[in-house]
């Protein structure tokens, strides 16, 4: 029962982590300061999503999951979790490459304004 705890706990950090790297850049809008956690995020995030790599969190996770007697997965995170809700059946790596890209340049535009607007100030 506790690796069910634990292995929930790391559900819950990895999916917010996500949120974080996905949506992080309109809290930095508001808060500047919070750039320096959002940036390195955004940076892991998309090696891993553009590499095809697998977040050590999923391993974790896994593990946990396995030895409080529960059934892993053999996908990554976000395509066992998030996947089926956000991506529609026939996602090509292409498309969720396309995908990553768009978001790093929509943070990036976001960024660019924030650096305008602190100028100003």
């Amino acid at each position: 029962m506790q690796y069910r705890l634990l292995a929930d706990a790391v559900l819950i950090v990895h999916l917010a982590f996500v949120l974080w790297v996905a949506l992080g850049c309109l809290v930095v809008w508001r808060w500047p300061w919070s750039a320096s956690l959002h940036i390195p995020a955004v940076a892991w995030g998309s090696y891993i999503e553009l590499s095809g790599g697998t977040c050590p969190l999923t391993y974790l996770e896994l593990d946990w999951r396995e030895r409080g007697g529960q059934a892993g997965y053999s996908n990554g995170f976000i395509d066992h979790y998030i996947t089926g809700c956000l991506y529609p059946d026939g996602l090509t790596r292409e498309m969720q490459i396309a995908v990553g890209l768009t978001l790093f340049a929509l943070t990036a535009v976001i960024y660019w304004r924030l650096v305008l607007r602190l100028r100003r100030i």
